[in-house]
């Protein structure tokens, strides 16, 4: 599970000392959580999932400021769909319905969601929203929030959705790993309803 060596990861400086670090730390964690995730999720829709660890190969200077696997339908891939994500930044752990990098659907997916909104309304308390996934800022899920984030993926080709939610670096669940597992497995459960209603 995370734990303070994870979040460590991102003082690590230089591009090749901070993978090994993302690879040593966290990438084997991503594994133990995204398994079971994609088990889940294949049962629930009764179609495979595959897990999509980040590699970060395009980058040659900059190390990665986050990092994150996903959770999806695609075999070679997870992008051009919606689909789920376990990641970590500097301040928190992040468990993503996630919509980004332009789908080829995204206009279509953007106006089922606004069609439904109280699909949302089961979501847990603390659910957040993300509207870029290189940026750590989250939103509270409030109706107002929402609906401008919907409308913006509806009408702005660049615009992403995340929701769900995160679990903050120094946060009590870190310190019983089982009951860490369970608040990750809730999230991704009660995320469950909307991925249905957008395949």
């Amino acid at each position: 599970m995370f734990n303070e060596n994870s979040f460590n990861v991102f003082t690590v400086t230089g591009l090749d000392e901070r993978m090994n670090a993302i690879r040593s730390e966290i990438q084997p964690v991503f594994t133990t959580i995204g398994q079971p995730i994609c088990e889940m999720l294949s049962q629930n829709f009764n179609r495979p999932f595959y897990l999509h660890i980040a590699q970060h190969r395009r980058r040659t200077v900059h190390p990665p400021e986050n990092t994150w696997a996903a959770m999806s339908e695609g075999k070679r891939g997870y992008k051009m769909n919606a689909h789920f994500q376990i990641g970590i930044w500097p301040e928190y752990v992040f468990m993503w319905l996630a919509i980004i990098d332009q789908p080829k659907n995204q206009k279509e997916m953007a106006e089922i969601l606004l069609q439904h909104p109280t699909i949302f309304d089961s979501l847990p308390k603390d659910s957040v929203i993300s509207l870029d996934h290189t940026k750590p800022e989250i939103l509270p899920l409030t109706p107002e929030n929402l609906k401008s984030a919907l409308i913006r993926l509806n009408t702005v080709k660049k615009a992403e959705f995340q929701i769900g939610r995160v679990i903050k670096k120094d946060s009590p669940l870190w310190h019983t790993p089982a009951k860490a597992m369970q608040y990750i497995e809730e999230t991704y459960t009660s995320l469950l309803p909307i991925y249905d209603l957008l395949t």
